[in-house]
């Protein structure tokens, strides 16, 4: 398997939706809390990454397994069209899986039970996502489990391992850190959104019943373009609350990009061609927030 094939099959130009979050939890811990703690973000993020792959891996294993459509699992899925050894393919996953657990088992022990609960249930909705006998990306659920468990849960570690020595589980607490999470998770499940847009005929051919089959295409992308919205309301609101410092505003110099972007996937759903715009959204976006965010942190 070639490296540009690999990155393929572990969608690597979705990773922003894990790398941001991250990054984010760390500039709230700096910010709010003033603590960091480097060792074990960094080990962390490396966990993290892997299962994210690991997720990615599973989503297209499943897929080439479970097509009904023949033209899909050797034409679309890149197992399939790349001719990639599914013994390889599951070799990887579970070599993956095991590195991230051991090293989630060497969390817990640095920072305490709430990194194991935590990562339980990341774990747990990563192989529900694609596995099973219902799998949460063929449900009307896909959407929200991805914005919450990548946009706030990778959030929520990421502020706790870095600040667990002063870090306190109250409401309050976890209300802020939702808010800071907020907007990432809008986007994130905004690029579930436009693949589901982009995809509403093959699922419907392979027995997928995502939220499109449920809502149709026109009221989806209604939903798209008021997440969109709401995640510039929020970024505006944080500062109001001490969530965030005042440079976050300067995000909203990117809402004519995804104004641009927002406007592609309304007049055409095609996953080679319109697809790439909530990738865009979601890079840009998360992005510009976190070092916007990040600049306020330096002044």
């Amino acid at each position: 398997m070639s490296l540009n094939v690999f990155l393929e099959l572990v969608e690597i130009k979705a990773k922003t939706a894990s790398v941001a979050p991250f990054l984010l939890g760390m500039c709230f811990s700096a910010y709010y809390y003033h603590h960091l703690n480097w060792t074990l973000a960094l080990v962390f993020f490396v966990a993290m990454f892997l299962f994210n792959m690991v997720v990615d891996m599973l989503d297209n294993y499943s897929d080439y397994y479970h097509a009904d459509n023949k033209a899909y699992q050797q034409s679309t899925n890149i197992i399939g069209r790349e001719n990639i050894s599914p013994k390889l393919v599951l070799g990887l996953m579970i070599s993956f899986t095991l590195i991230s657990a051991l090293l989630g088992i060497w969390l817990v022990i640095q920072a305490g039970l709430p990194v194991l609960w935590m990562g339980i249930f990341c774990f747990a909705i990563g192989y529900l996502y694609s596995s099973g006998p219902k799998p949460i990306s063929g449900l009307p659920l896909g959407e929200f489990a991805s914005g919450f468990t990548m946009g706030f849960m990778i959030v929520l570690l990421s502020v706790y391992l870095n600040t667990y020595q002063v870090f306190s589980w109250s409401w309050v607490s976890l209300g802020r850190v939702f808010l800071l999470a907020l907007a990432d998770e809008l986007w994130i499940s905004n690029l579930m959104l436009a693949n589901n847009l982009c995809d509403a005929e093959e699922d419907e051919s392979n027995h997928r019943t995502t939220i499109i089959h449920f809502i149709g295409k026109k009221a989806a992308l209604v939903a798209f373009s008021v997440k969109n919205v709401l995640a510039f309301l929020v970024i505006i609101l944080l500062p109001f609350i001490n969530i965030a410092p005042k440079t976050v505003w300067l995000t909203v110099f990117i809402v004519p990009f995804v104004y641009k972007q927002n406007k592609l996937l309304i007049q055409k759903q095609v996953k080679k061609e319109t697809f790439i715009t909530a990738v865009k959204t979601l890079l840009v976006g998360s992005m510009t927030f976190l070092i916007t965010y990040f600049i306020g942190i330096l002044i």
